[in-house]
């Protein structure tokens, strides 16, 4: 079992059966207590999803910070299960995404035909296999700007996708789910897309 793995694992297991947030390792390389990074952790039971949740930029002090804090929120915060069991975690496996920076891949007027706007996406580059995708809407700005995280003015809605997954296979399926995860309609609402890349664990 890697590094990332077993910090996940410790993270859950430690949680559940004690309450105990858990210390990153001694041992661990040093890109884990010196580096930032998004993470996700994503939990199967036997095969089936058990639990996913994750950051796409850091929010922790470190990678093995990011992966501890994420672990346990996709045990017991993940709002499609009911928080794992002491009991289930034997049966329980972990991957770890390591994610990089996202890199802005366009954006989306509602005037634009889809047809076109998929067209632009595959010029861009743009990769299932590859790569992961953000998608949000454009925030409401007195400044103009359309950039931004937060900017005291509303939030944005977003949805992501992992890259690689099983059955997503094609630019119109992964914009189509992660626009469903975001309750996104791209047709009634300007929207920007990022790419990401992952080191999966």
């Amino acid at each position: 079992m890697n590094q990332y793995i077993s910090l996940a694992k410790s993270a859950v297991e430690n949680y559940i059966k004690d309450k105990k947030v858990i210390s990153p390792f001694e041992d661990l390389p040093e890109e884990f207590l010196t580096k930032k990074s998004g993470a996700f952790i994503t939990i199967e039971k036997r095969g089936n999803l058990r639990g996913c949740i994750g950051t796409y930029l850091p929010t922790q002090g470190n990678i093995a910070q990011e992966i501890i804090h994420n672990a346990i929120a996709a045990a017991i915060e993940d709002y499609r299960f009911n928080p794992i069991q002491k009991q289930e975690l034997p049966e329980l496996s972990y991957t770890v995404y390591i994610l990089h920076k996202p890199e802005l891949v366009l954006t989306k007027e509602v005037s634009d035909p889809p047809k076109f706007f998929f067209e632009k996406l595959r010029q861009a580059g743009l990769d299932p296999k590859k790569y992961g995708i953000i998608i949000k809407t454009t925030p409401i700005s007195s400044s103009g700007k359309t950039d931004v995280m937060f900017n005291g003015h509303t939030i944005p809605k977003s949805g992501l996708l992992l890259p690689n997954l099983e059955g997503v296979d094609t630019i119109e399926k992964q914009i189509s789910i992660a626009c469903q995860k975001g309750g996104i309609n791209p047709q009634r609402e300007k929207t920007i897309i990022y790419r990401f890349e992952v080191a999966k664990h």
